[in-house]
């Protein structure tokens, strides 16, 4: 990847604001990956030194029980420095920014890649600029302050925030983290995909069948898939397992997108702010990986959100905040469709500190 490149000339010719990207970059690898190892298109010794990735797989004895699948796992990456998953794109998009000598990374965010890059950036030495609507909760403008990054709130959604950000870094140069528009931030995630298949194999549990991913502007689904495509690559795995876009009902451009081909911008509304977007920003990329290796969608109400919370707090002692708990609301929605023997795992990519106020309403408190 070269600075200052995002996205396919030709291929992003059409882009409009507010809409999803065509054109899309993805790292391609000169030869085969080396079995068992992680390719990453950044130097080791440029990273920060910073605890990112390694997170648990849980197995959560009771909430298996419960809902009656001994093969249930949950991806724990509430764990990450930031309490977010997101740290995985910016740790690398950081270590790029050290290997090119580049002093400042931008980006908008709903507030977890806000708040994730701000603590990157803090541990790199690296200026940080958040685009941030004022709707985001208050944990995450509080974190990117604590970190010392800049805030500019806006005063509109994520979609304005992007766009306004884009518009910062078209006309300064600064190195842009934006979702989606930066490949790195597909590159980065798809570390996970490697840290589910090694733990099931230190388990002796076979291969994953199922994984269930929060969904909004398609990033994250499409660094999973990334990584499984490295592993199918390298013969660590020998079928792609069936990946779940879930999605909240009132953010499921993705979702309709499988279902009728078309992205429709539509004004999103749902308490899951991390994965809330008008416009998936890497919905067609994402869409191609769906449709290219069978994966399928779910979406689930504030409702479901709000009873998955609780039950992941309540009966595995893992406190997500609800776009995390839309994930496993899929699960919970679409079990009756999965085979009681196989393996599901749900990624659960942020702490329920981040979002007190929606939490609060799950146990009836005011906040």
């Amino acid at each position: 990847m070269e600075p200052g490149r995002y996205l396919c000339g030709p291929c992003s010719s059409h882009n409009a604001p507010g809409k999803p990207l065509d054109g899309v970059l993805e790292c391609v690898f000169e030869g085969r990956p080396e079995r068992g190892s992680i390719p990453l298109p950044v130097e080791h010794r440029f990273f920060p030194h910073i605890p990112v990735g390694h997170t648990p797989l849980w197995e959560p004895v009771r909430l298996r029980a419960e809902l009656g699948f001994p093969g249930l796992f949950l991806k724990d990456d509430t764990r990450e420095p930031s309490g977010s998953f997101k740290d995985r794109a910016s740790v690398l998009v950081a270590a790029f920014a050290r290997e090119h000598g580049i002093g400042e990374i931008a980006l908008a965010s709903t507030g977890n890649a806000a708040s994730s890059m701000a603590c990157i950036g803090a541990a790199a030495g690296i200026k940080i600029k958040v685009f941030l609507p004022k709707s985001a909760p208050i944990a995450k403008r509080i974190q990117v302050l604590q970190y010392g990054a800049e805030l500019v709130e806006i005063d509109g959604n994520y979609d304005l925030a992007f766009d306004t950000c884009v518009e910062y870094t078209t006309q300064t140069g600064v190195l842009s983290r934006n979702t989606a528009l930066n490949p790195l931030t597909i590159e980065g995630k798809k570390t996970a995909s490697y840290e589910i298949v090694h733990a099931l194999d230190r388990m002796s549990q076979g291969r994953p069948d199922h994984v269930f991913v929060p969904t909004g502007d398609g990033v994250i689904i499409a660094g999973i898939y990334r990584g499984f495509e490295d592993l199918l690559a390298t013969g660590e795995i020998a079928a792609m397992p069936t990946i779940w876009a879930a999605q909240a009902e009132g953010s499921s451009g993705i979702a309709r997108a499988l279902s009728t081909g078309v992205f429709e911008t539509r004004p999103s509304s749902t308490i899951a702010d991390s994965i809330s977007v008008d416009a998936p920003r890497n919905g067609p990329f994402a869409l191609a990986k769906l449709k290219k290796h069978g994966g399928r969608a779910v979406t689930v109400g504030d409702a479901e959100i709000l009873e998955a919370q609780l039950l992941a707090s309540s009966r595995a002692g893992l406190f997500v905040e609800p776009s995390s708990a839309a994930a496993l609301a899929g699960f919970v929605k679409v079990r009756g469709e999965i085979g009681r023997d196989e393996k599901v795992v749900v990624l659960l990519t942020g702490s329920g500190l981040k979002d007190i106020r929606n939490a609060a309403r799950a146990v009836g408190v005011e906040a």
